[in-house]
């Protein structure tokens, strides 16, 4: 009897055995043959759906990005009227395009079709059409990198954004971060090697590790367009204001000593700086950074899937993917993790809307102050105020991510930009007296998102009529021609 159990507990741990022989030589397999090509990809294949022939583990995770159905606190992927949550900030952009329209931004997937749809880009009707240079295209879509080899970089800037609206039609994806040959991270913008430059940096010396955040510091990081470089006179050229550092401190001095401003506000006439999304900069100050963390290390996450590791494509917040995002390090539970983040956020709102309420403010003060007779030497240094103060204002608040990021800075920054902007308005009340005025200034209804645009004068039917038409009309038109022009690319398959 002892013989035969002994027999047949033998049986069964080698036949367990085989099958965990068995299920190891499938996933070496697997493994080994994970990268057979089954395209040839040509340099500059801007089409993201023929990268996924060779690598369909991380081209099925990147359609993810299509998925809108997460929203956190103060981001996530869910499409949001940010302006008529916060209708505080059509007054502060009061005169620029932002004040017309501003949403959530979605996964890359959605990258062209925010920017066909986006009340800020327009409604042209052709090609020398429109407000925005074709330097808005830049962060958008692989075909950047393909028109910029193809014609020059100063020449892809030049023109309008929509004489490229039928060139430019891929979202961010494949081509904007890897090699076609080798697959290894590439920079493929080439105002983030001019930054490196400027700063005496040689970015072709950072490690592998860097890279993986380097390439998202090619489109999420503060920039301008600068039409006065030499030899390129009237191009709007893509730059990043880093020649003397990254900080808010760094780049606002660099803005102030070429006397840039991206546009004059409406309501004070301050020449005024709009932050673009400097997620990178204020990333560096922050803990992670420290550590080694790269971006794609929280929103990349590796991955498995049947015995091969890859890294998982569908680029988000990790809040959405704790367990991968932030559990690998932190052993915390998933919800006091996302409440850590949402109380670091909480605390870094209190003062961001403290200083954007004395801001709008501010700018109301002071279209008084105009009204009353003020001359520009009197408003000069009140201007700059607002600029610095709103400047700090926008550095903490277009970077998304920051107050969790980098809390400590961020709440420097906005600390530095409450003292700035009171200083102003004492300013402000001190002319406004001398000017006969000794009362506090009416301050409009802009309770809504529609009564602050009709309190600046903006004609939201209007705008949105002529963005219905040419979303029905022009944009149809550039899809068409690019389908056209694509069919011609068909990759060559390997047999």
């Amino acid at each position: 009897m002892k013989n035969k159990v002994l027999f047949l507990v033998t049986v069964i741990v080698v036949f367990l055995l085989g099958l965990l022989a068995s299920s190891i030589i499938n996933r070496k397999n697997e493994a080994k043959y994970k990268y057979v090509p089954q395209v040839n990809i040509s340099e500059h294949e801007p089409r993201n759906a023929v990268w996924g022939e060779n690598f369909p583990k991380e081209y099925q995770s990147y359609i993810q990005t299509a998925d809108t159905s997460f929203a956190s606190y103060q981001g996530g992927s869910k499409m949001r009227d940010v302006l008529e949550e916060d209708p505080n900030l059509v007054i502060l952009w009061a005169g620029y395009g932002f004040s017309k329209d501003y949403n959530q931004g979605r996964g890359h997937y959605y990258a062209v079709e925010d920017i066909h749809n986006t009340l800020r880009t327009g409604a042209p009707k052709g090609p020398g059409d429109g407000p925005m240079p074709a330097t808005c295209w830049t962060c958008k879509s692989p075909d950047v990198p393909r028109l910029m080899n193809e014609h020059g970089i100063a020449e892809f800037y030049q023109g309008k954004w929509a004489d490229k609206g039928e060139e430019v039609v891929n979202p961010i994806g494949c081509a904007d971060c890897h090699d076609s040959k080798t697959m290894k991270l590439t920079i493929t913008r080439p105002a983030l090697i001019e930054a490196f430059e400027s700063m005496g940096k040689d970015i072709t010396q950072a490690t592998h590790q860097e890279m993986r955040s380097l390439v998202c510091a090619q489109c999420h990081v503060e920039y301008y367009f600068n039409k006065n470089l030499p030899g390129k006179e009237g191009t709007p050229y893509l730059v990043f204001p880093w020649k003397n550092g990254m900080s808010v401190e760094d780049m606002e001095k660099y803005y102030d000593e070429i006397e840039f401003s991206d546009w004059t506000h409406q309501l004070s006439k301050a020449p005024m700086l709009k932050a673009q999304h400097p997620g990178y900069e204020t990333y560096l100050t922050g803990v992670h950074a420290d550590r080694g963390v790269s971006c794609a290390d929280c929103h990349m996450p590796y991955k498995s899937e049947g015995g091969q590791k890859f890294t998982d494509h569908h680029i988000q917040s990790p809040l959405n993917n704790i367990a991968n995002a932030c559990q690998v390090c932190h052993r915390e539970e998933a919800n006091k993790l996302a409440e850590n983040v949402y109380e670091r956020q909480r605390k870094a709102n209190e003062n961001r809307l403290k200083l954007e309420g004395f801001l709008v403010k501010a700018h109301i003060e002071a279209k008084k102050a105009w009204d009353l007779g003020a001359t520009e030497d009197q408003m000069k240094e009140i201007l700059q105020d607002i600029r610095h103060a709103q400047w700090r204002w926008d550095y903490a608040a277009a970077a998304h991510g920051a107050s969790f990021h980098s809390p400590v800075e961020t709440a420097r920054v906005l600390g530095s930009g409450l003292e700035i902007v009171q200083k102003g308005r004492i300013k402000l009340a001190r002319l406004l007296a001398d000017l006969g005025h000794n009362a506090p200034v009416d301050m409009p209804d802009i309770t809504s998102k529609e009564k602050a645009q009709a309190y600046i004068g903006l004609d939201m039917e209007k705008l949105n009529s002529d963005k219905e038409v040419f979303l029905e009309t022009v944009v149809p038109k550039w899809l068409e021609k690019a389908k056209e022009r694509e069919a011609k690319m068909t990759p060559q398959i390997n047999k």
